[in-house]
């Protein structure tokens, strides 16, 4: 019989061998040896440090999108600013503050957890926490962090929350970030904000 409140539980099977096949430069490919009771199995996948991302809306309840080329799906794609969480023992919200300065030069006076989830449960450890960003602030031009690589290129747009939601769902935006943060911040909305825990830096 179904549980009447079905919901994610974190569990823990038993791993009888671990290799790191692979160690890359951010993330590493495991393979482990699982004991599921009646049977043992083998898995890879990739042994990912988790990441934040921030949906960030103005006061006229603009979303901020960068534009950013993602060379595993050979696209540019319109994204939240998002990041690793590879400094050790960095708090998750302090990660998402740090990443919207460094991607979007703004500094946020007030953070709420939005949602979190897995980008790839049967493949990647990877877990993404999603903060929303509120009261934007400019970071000073002085201060202001010098973008490399692929991030040296971002184009940011401000989109009205409603026009984002209808962007992910005609197509028109393919990140899961976006997608997820997008329609969790709408949802969030729709019940007046009560729903979400506000977190201090």
């Amino acid at each position: 019989m179904p549980p009447a409140d079905p919901r994610d539980v974190a569990t823990s099977r038993d791993v009888l061998e671990h290799e790191v096949v692979y160690r890359g430069r951010v993330w590493d490919l495991a393979r482990d040896v699982v004991d599921l009771g009646d049977t043992q199995v083998v898995r890879e996948y990739v042994a990912h440090t988790g990441a934040v991302a921030v949906i960030a809306l103005d006061d006229e309840d603009r979303v901020l999108l960068l534009s950013q080329y993602r060379h595993p799906a050979r696209h540019v794609l319109w994204e939240p600013p998002a990041g690793l969480l590879d400094v050790a023992g960095e708090p998750a919200v302090l990660a998402a503050a740090r990443e919207l300065a460094e991607e979007a030069d703004l500094v946020a006076g007030r953070w709420w957890r939005l949602v979190e989830f897995f980008t790839t449960p049967g493949g990647s450890s990877e877990h993404i926490t999603v903060f929303l960003a509120r009261d934007l602030t400019p970071v000073p031009e002085a201060e202001r962090f010098a973008r490399t690589d692929e991030e040296a290129a971002m184009v940011p747009v401000w989109v009205p929350l409603d026009e984002a939601v209808a962007g992910v769902l005609g197509d028109r935006f393919a990140s899961p970030t976006t997608t997820i943060g997008v329609l969790a911040a709408a949802a969030a909305r729709a019940r007046g904000w009560s729903t979400l825990e506000q977190v201090a830096l």
